[in-house]
């Protein structure tokens, strides 16, 4: 994705395909109000030859040369590793946020010898209104938070919404999240719900664009 204009056509075909405006934020790795944007923006009967403006406020973070080669994804993956591992001696389970986040969680997993979990949070279903009337879900597939320590693994924070929902699913759960990892920070978080945040890049806008 090189300009806004890509990221238009980007969020219409995810639409066109069935994906919700939440997936497509994930997809993205913008902001669900940046999602509604670019769908709108695709859907819009009268054609722009320029890049549009009035948009909202946002950082597109594209790291897909990471995520499309194994061994890069692995590199950076050990370095968030390295991020939390001195921060608990007796976590055994490392949660993914999925999507983006569950590869890079089950390389910190393997570097730091723990469990795998796996979490959906609720903006994959959201469309429009209230996110809060929505269900995220951990997967059976892997493994249950049942009172345990763990770490929590994200590729971006935005806004810090699905951080702080995940770690309140966890203690909903029992469990305890001792600290989070990501790879791209857009907001500047130090810590979420008292779990502290590790960032191995933090993207902060500086001034307004209009």
């Amino acid at each position: 994705m090189k300009n806004v204009d890509d990221l238009i056509e980007g969020a219409q075909e995810l639409s066109e395909r069935g994906f919700s405006k939440g997936k497509i934020a994930d997809e993205l790795n913008v902001s669900r109000e940046t999602a509604s944007w670019l769908v709108e923006r695709g859907s819009a009967t009268t054609a722009t030859t320029t890049e549009p403006t009035g948009g909202p406020h946002d950082i597109h973070v594209d790291w897909s040369a990471v995520g499309r080669d194994s061994a890069r994804l692995a590199y950076v993956s050990q370095a968030m590793a390295d991020l939390l591992s001195k921060q608990g001696k007796d976590v055994d389970l490392t949660v993914g946020v999925e999507k983006a986040g569950a590869p890079l969680a089950t390389v910190v997993a393997r570097e730091l010898d723990t469990d795998i979990a796996a979490y959906a949070p609720r903006k994959h279903q959201w469309e429009e209104g209230d996110i809060e009337e929505l269900q995220g879900s951990f997967s059976r597939n892997f493994a249950d938070i049942r009172d345990r320590e763990c770490y929590v693994v994200d590729d971006t924070i935005t806004s810090g919404t699905t951080m702080r929902e995940t770690i309140e699913a966890i203690r909903e759960r029992g469990g305890e999240p001792v600290a989070c990892v990501v790879l791209v920070d857009k907001k500047g978080v130090e810590e979420v719900e008292g779990v502290p945040v590790y960032s191995l890049i933090q993207a902060i806008r500086v001034g307004n664009s209009e």
